[in-house]
């Protein structure tokens, strides 16, 4: 039996170990806090700072896994390539982890390396640094912190007036060691969508229908799929993703994201090596195979003998309304009355405003009005916690 190690254990590693223990595999769950999600459906848990290098190597001393999956930014990313070196496969790979875990790598990739569109950018250490950046890029444009998750520490800069308030809160939003914020021009983007690519060890690089999101503060909000966008831009998208892919190389699930400009041109911003929390709507009976699914079998070197859309679905959060450390009362049943409705409860041990709690997922037939449905779970998941 296979034994998986996955680092960090939150809503998507919780459904990666499901679709793993439906294989038959083990898996050891690791994260900084207890009772994480994938924690409760995991063989063995583990809990530590992915940070601190030490405790990481005593992990895998102790579980001796065959298969690293990474599921979070924050890891002592130099140690997987130790690991693979001994022969532990790491996922996608100890490079690709390395270079996307800190948006530096990544953006220098494809802008440098690959000669990808992208927003123009600078990097910077100091205030002095940010604002010639800012003063170069111009007005407006996005900040963010080179290692962070779910938005933390991202936010829109208009005048210099906000640009102080913006960069403490870049720093102070990071997640890691990495204290450095990147600097983006502003992109005019009609949409953002996603593109979940998977690589695999003895097949063609697979893509499923592109995803359409909605992010508020660099926070994923509602997802649908498929997202309607022009046969050139999805074979555009298609190339880029390939393209950077191949460069990082591995095998697995990659969710990249892009801009699509009001004059149709297609835009990279960011890619993770790991299942996409866009892509929760896939567990909505969209592709013929979850996005779990697909990443367990390219991990694996299974077959995916294809990707078919099967169904319109769409997803939408369930946010917590207090700070509290205890989890909130969940109220499924106006949720549940819905026809075509599922509810997917996260099982995270504790909440603050704003914290992603939970998933509602509504599909029809392909053809289905797609905003029809957004409304339908936008306001389904509106009545699972109440104030």
């Amino acid at each position: 039996m296979k034994k998986i190690m996955l680092l960090g254990s939150g809503e998507l590693g919780k459904e990666f170990t499901i679709a793993a223990k439906r294989a038959g595999l083990y898996v050891v769950a690791c994260d900084r806090y207890e009772h994480a999600p994938a924690m409760q459906v995991a063989d063995e848990c583990e809990v530590f700072s992915m940070l601190d290098g030490e405790a990481l190597e005593a992990a895998v001393r102790k579980h001796h896994p065959d298969i690293i999956v990474p599921e979070i930014e924050a890891i002592r990313t130099e140690k997987l390539w130790e690991f693979e070196k001994e022969g532990i496969q790491v996922v996608p790979s100890a490079r690709a982890v390395n270079y996307t875990m800190n948006r530096r790598a990544i953006r220098d990739l494809a802008a440098k390396e690959l000669g990808l569109r992208t927003a123009r950018y600078h990097y910077a250490r100091t205030f002095e640094e940010f604002k010639r950046a800012a003063d170069d890029i111009g007005f407006p444009c996005v900040v963010k912190p080179l290692m962070s998750s779910s938005g933390h520490g991202q936010s829109y800069v208009h005048n210099d007036d906000e640009l102080e308030a913006a960069f403490h809160e870049a720093m102070e939003g990071s997640r890691g060691d990495v204290r450095e914020v990147i600097i983006e021009e502003f992109i005019d983007f009609d949409s953002e969508f996603t593109l979940l690519t998977v690589t695999q060890k003895h097949g063609p690089t697979l893509f499923c229908p592109p995803v359409g999101h909605v992010q508020k503060h660099g926070d994923y909000r509602e997802s649908w799929q498929p997202y309607a966008i022009s046969e050139k831009a999805l074979r555009e998208a298609e190339h880029i993703a390939d393209e950077v892919t191949r460069a990082l190389t591995g095998y697995g699930i990659w969710g990249v994201e892009f801009f699509l400009t009001k004059q149709g041109e297609v835009i990279f911003s960011e890619l993770s090596p790991r299942p996409h929390d866009t892509g929760m709507v896939t567990l909505g009976h969209t592709t013929n195979l979850s996005e779990f699914e697909l990443h367990l079998r390219a991990v694996m070197g299974w077959p995916i003998p294809a990707i078919h859309l099967e169904h319109y679905g769409c997803s939408a959060v369930i946010l917590a309304k207090d700070d509290a450390d205890k989890e909130p009362e969940y109220h499924l049943e106006e949720a549940l009355k819905q026809d075509r409705t599922r509810v997917r409860i996260f099982g995270k041990p504790d909440q603050h405003v704003g914290r992603r709690m939970g998933v509602v997922l509504c599909y029809g037939d392909i053809g289905a009005d797609i905003n029809a449905l957004r409304d339908k779970a936008k306001k389904a998941a509106a009545t699972v916690i109440t104030d």
